[in-house]
């Protein structure tokens, strides 16, 4: 009797085993061009809830990355006309996204009578670098994925890089697209092909939360001192910076920076799409004389190459309370920066008839 069910055991459990190895085999990613492997397991299939106070209001959100690894909703990657494409300052993970920059800018372009919208491809810590990874190793796993046009938001993942001429590498810019953990990478690669695997984190995504509520404010934490502040805009870093000599100083941060720019370039127009380029600022503008000198370069080399850019660091001109510490922008920052691409974005689309 003991060997008979024995054998019932382990009969069942061959059974339910060869069931799954045929699951998995057939239905699963395991041969896939479109399988992610071991990238951007950090960032597809998000779902934190996040509680911002900012100006004596209490904003509770939930901040998404979909299937796909974009921020927001559920999408079908051959439906994305624009994405806009940055570091931190674009993932805007610690705001809701109608406080957002791209929450503003899809505002705007719908009060102009513009009906396509630019999805979020920010990932937090990614400079140039990282974002010629996402074309070698995300973009390409997205079926039918052919936005018209792409949005490159740069400079200030980049002013302080070690680069040096065309030599890059994405070790600490990717943005974690990539756990640097042999280990990981394997149980990475692992998950995204399962096909039980895959599905039992779209229904967490569909029905559960991350259980820790995320509580941030925004009420200026990092610039205490406004007495002293001072917003050093495009015409005054002129007076405060030498060209020439920043230039020479920099040269090797320049070109390194500007390969990049080409790198992205060259992606972008083999997808026969539009690239737009925009420099940063941060909270004092462009005091940095790296920030200045990559900022102007980078606008120089598009008139130079015939590309479209938008100079931020030129028509901007910030306060203190735009700011929630030296670099990302508080709510009320994002919408001015909004409103000061707005104009120069409508005319780039109208020029390109991409829309």
């Amino acid at each position: 009797m003991k060997n008979s069910l024995t054998k019932i055991v382990v009969i069942n459990f061959l059974v339910l085993l060869i069931s799954i190895l045929f699951i998995e085999i057939f239905f699963g990613n395991w041969f896939s061009e479109h399988n992610f492997g071991p990238y951007m397991r950090e960032h597809r299939l998000k779902k934190n809830p996040v509680v911002l106070t900012y100006k004596d209001i209490q904003y509770k959100y939930i901040y998404k990355r979909n299937y796909h690894g974009f921020r927001g909703e559920e999408m079908d990657p051959s439906e994305i006309e624009a994405v806009i494409i940055g570091g931190s300052t674009i993932d805007e993970r610690y705001k809701p996204y109608e406080l957002s920059i791209i929450g503003n800018l899809n505002s705007l372009l719908k009060k102009n009578d513009y009906n396509f919208e630019i999805t979020n491809a920010g990932i937090e810590g990614q400079s140039t670098a990282g974002h010629i990874y996402n074309f070698e190793h995300w973009f390409p796993k997205l079926k039918n994925f052919s936005p018209k046009l792409y949005i490159f938001y740069i400079g200030l993942n980049d002013y302080n890089s070690n680069y040096e001429n065309e030599n890059y590498n994405t070790k600490g810019n990717d943005g974690h697209v990539r756990n640097p953990e042999a280990i990981e990478v394997f149980f990475d690669s692992f998950k995204s092909s399962s096909f039980i695997y895959d599905k039992l984190r779209k229904i967490k995504q569909k029905y559960y939360t991350t259980a820790k509520i995320m509580k941030y404010d925004h009420n200026f934490f990092g610039l205490q001192d406004s007495k002293n502040y001072e917003y050093i805009n495009y015409e005054k870093a002129l007076k405060l910076h030498d060209l020439k000599e920043l230039k020479l100083k920099y040269q090797g941060l320049i070109s390194g920076y500007l390969h990049r720019v080409k790198i992205l370039n060259n992606h972008v127009k083999k997808r026969n799409a539009v690239p737009i380029f925009i420099n940063q600022v941060n909270f004092e503008g462009v005091r940095n004389e790296r920030l200045f000198i990559i900022n102007h370069s980078l606008i120089e080399y598009c008139m130079d190459k015939n590309l479209y850019c938008i100079d931020l660091a030129d028509k901007f001109n910030g306060k203190f309370n735009y700011w929630y510490d030296d670099v990302h922008t508080t709510g009320e920052g994002s919408k001015l920066i909004a409103e000061t691409l707005i104009n120069d974005l409508i005319e780039i689309v109208r020029q390109g008839k991409i829309y």
